[in-house]
């Protein structure tokens, strides 16, 4: 079953204090405001902005902290959970700017695990000039997580029909939505209630003051992008520099958001197709002998799974998971070609380890919980389907947009007409009035986030600015092109946007 906006991530001492930022202001959320060294605390919240975490050294050079933040927002006095940070510390110690906050998607992606990462994420003058901060948001992995399934259960939800074609396949794909469902109450029923994208933007306030910033800076990408414009709305005087890559349109539905997110699978196939093409490769001399190989893989799938490793077979849906994984990168393109040939030769080992992957199966079971926290987030942060019976009547038009994906992306929000908490959301439009300049980045041929979701953000943001990447694959920061690296270093940098938007 294929997560609805399966979004995931972007393509694969003692706290310092800023000493060059200007004093932001925000009472928003939580009242009269008390003044702090970063700037105002919203009422009630002192003893979480203003606590002192022990930094710690984690593996070469970095340091972690655990932070402790309400689970209740409006009850501050109540319960606790915890948040596992992730610094790498500013090469440039005497001229660093302040403190990067990254976050790669998701929702579940581990913010850790892409600090970590963060000589290959980040060009080398981000690198020198910020501490650069990675969290787990509440939920996800070393954070006080979300638990579900276990190993069992979660093979048998992801590899479910995810494209019903009877009542009896739809029947056992809502037991397995329901299995989710009820498995995440019983293991994490008090959680629940308080995973949202807005729970997880107030953390992120937290996080900025006990760092000693005045001001956000932060580089969302995917999933992240929803993440730092909903931190602009809740305190758009508190944002420093905000670069929001492989942007989320916030405005629109979930129906909406699912189909355009299957029309950006297929345009992203259509992409890999004719270059596999031009470059006369295995699977055709032409962009539809391309589509029509891996067109008949889907299909032959459904009825007949493939062999994998001896002990899971390939079913349909993870088949679409392995064709899908290597379009968030141009370079895996060539993994794709290769597990197309052997599925169509009747071997599923190549599409099952893409499948793996794309989940975080490891032979020892799933590395995380993203796969349970991408329901517990989405399911409460906006409406999505909430029966049997609407999904049958959105089929025919999410089969129109996309007839290759579109009802895995349909049917794979089953869980949430089963959630057990109810969206706390809506769609709509964030303006942030009084922030400062944001930077959005959209690329053209994005798989995961289609390019209109960049153009949307950008134009309902009230200080939004576009950079255009013309390419293939998700995100565009430091994937190859110059010109989008530039602009977005010097704006985090310096502070200064592009005046217009820009093309590159």
């Amino acid at each position: 079953m294929l997560a609805a906006l399966a979004l995931l991530t972007a393509g694969c001492g003692v706290a310092s204090r800023a000493q060059d930022a200007d004093g932001g202001s925000s009472t928003q959320p939580g009242g009269t405001a008390t003044k702090g060294p970063a700037g105002p605390i919203p009422a009630g919240l002192e003893k979480f902005y203003q606590q002192q975490p022990d930094w710690e050294r984690c593996g070469s050079g970095n340091q972690c902290a655990t932070i402790t933040v309400p689970l209740d927002y409006d009850n501050p006095s109540g319960k606790t959970i915890e948040l596992r940070a992730r610094k790498v510390p500013a090469r440039d110690r005497t001229g660093k700017i302040g403190t990067l906050f990254i976050n790669p998607g998701g929702p579940g992606a581990s913010g850790q695990e892409f600090a970590a990462a963060a000589g290959f994420v980040l060009g080398a003058p981000l690198l020198r000039k910020f501490d650069v901060v990675g969290w787990d948001p509440r939920g996800v992995g070393e954070s006080t997580p979300v638990r579900c399934l276990d190993t069992e259960q979660l093979d048998q939800f992801i590899a479910a029909d995810g494209s019903p074609d009877n009542e009896a396949e739809i029947n056992q794909l809502n037991t397995e939505a329901k299995t989710m469902a009820d498995g995440c109450e019983q293991r994490s029923g008090e959680l629940l209630p308080h995973v949202s994208t807005k729970d997880a933007a107030r953390d992120i306030d937290v996080l900025r003051a006990i760092v000693g910033d005045s001001e956000l800076y932060y580089l969302g990408m995917s999933y992240g992008t929803l993440l730092g414009a909903t931190y602009a709305e809740l305190f758009p005087k508190n944002v420093g520099r905000l670069v929001l890559d492989g942007a989320v349109d916030p405005s629109k539905s979930s129906e909406s958001n699912n189909m355009a997110q299957a029309k950006g699978f297929d345009t992203a196939l259509e992409a890999f197709a004719e270059d596999c093409a031009q470059r006369s490769c295995r699977l055709g001399s032409t962009k539809g002998e391309v589509l029509a190989k891996v067109d008949k893989l889907l299909n032959d799938s459904d009825a007949n799974p493939l062999p994998g490793d001896g002990k899971r077979e390939v079913t349909q849906a993870m088949v679409v998971l392995g064709v899908i994984y290597p379009l968030y990168l141009k370079d895996y393109w060539p993994r794709l070609e290769d597990a197309v040939l052997d599925g169509l030769a009747g071997k599923g080992a190549r599409l099952l380890a893409l499948a793996d992957e794309y989940t975080d199966r490891t032979p020892r079971g799933y590395s995380n919980n993203a796969n349970e926290v991408i329901y517990a987030v989405n399911c409460v942060d906006r409406p999505d389907i909430s029966s049997i019976a609407q999904a049958k009547s959105q089929e025919a038009a999410y089969q129109a947009a996309s007839p290759r994906f579109g009802s895995f992306l349909l049917w794979g929000s089953l869980a949430c007409a089963n959630w057990p908490v109810k969206p706390e959301d809506k769609p709509h439009a964030i303006k942030a009035p009084g922030a400062k300049p944001i930077v959005v980045v959209g690329t053209t041929r994005d798989p995961a986030t289609p390019y209109a979701w960049a153009v949307g953000l950008a134009e309902q943001l009230e200080s939004g600015v576009l950079i255009t990447r013309d390419g293939d694959g998700h995100t565009g920061y430091n994937e190859g092109n110059a010109c989008v690296d530039n602009a977005v270093e010097t704006y985090l940098l310096k502070g200064t946007a592009p005046t217009t938007d820009l093309n590159c």
